[in-house]
């Protein structure tokens, strides 16, 4: 069972809200087990849980792998058939170097690149996606952050600084290059912004 934006839109947005209220609160449960257990607690199982509950009776397939291919923008996602590989090289990449690096965002700003990048889902990528940074923002800082508004939600209210890290990504991507720094940057503030404003 699922509504479709074209046929109501001011119920599929309802909806999408609430999916969203709801995706947070079992993100909120995702931290706490992953701060009890260790980053090896962020795996598939979490990001299927967090996109079922973001696109439920919005998409029939949430929580799955995308077994189609998909277009997004002028941005063509890897073909449906090399997604489980990259997506256990995506965490592969996060567990490994999990304690090499202080900085606060960066691979907060890696999972959120590579997951648009790979796209894995067939709708909710990008909510999925900031999901999975801010669970690696708090697991980085060691607690569930505090604040009026949420990284993700700062994301939301202002998306062109977002859209320009993600093609900044994609370009030195493009040049053989692995170079997340204008993302890291960019959520340093807005993590800054989120436990400044009480």
């Amino acid at each position: 069972m699922s509504v479709r934006k074209q046929d109501d839109p001011v119920l599929y947005k309802r909806i999408q809200e609430q999916n969203l209220l709801r995706q947070y609160d079992l993100l909120s449960n995702c931290i706490e087990i992953g701060l009890a257990k260790g980053i090896e607690a962020f795996d598939k199982y979490t990001l299927w849980a967090l996109n079922y509950a973001a696109v439920a009776n919005i998409a029939q397939m949430g929580g799955r792998y995308r077994e189609d291919p998909i277009l997004v923008g002028e941005h063509i996602p890897p073909h449906f058939k090399d997604v489980p590989n990259l997506m256990d090289r995506f965490f592969s990449l996060v567990h490994e170097n999990w304690t090499l690096s202080d900085h606060p965002t960066l691979i907060a700003a890696y999972a959120l690149w590579r997951l648009n990048w790979i796209h894995p889902f067939v709708e909710g990528n990008g909510r999925t996606a900031r999901a999975a940074c801010y669970y690696l923002l708090c697991m980085k800082q060691g607690r569930l952050l505090e604040g009026k508004k949420t990284v993700p939600e700062r994301i939301r209210e202002n998306r062109q600084p977002y859209y320009a890290a993600l093609k900044a990504a994609d370009i030195a991507w493009e040049n053989g290059t692995l170079d997340v720094s204008v993302m890291a940057n960019y959520l340093q503030e807005l993590l800054k912004g989120q436990l400044t404003e009480k």
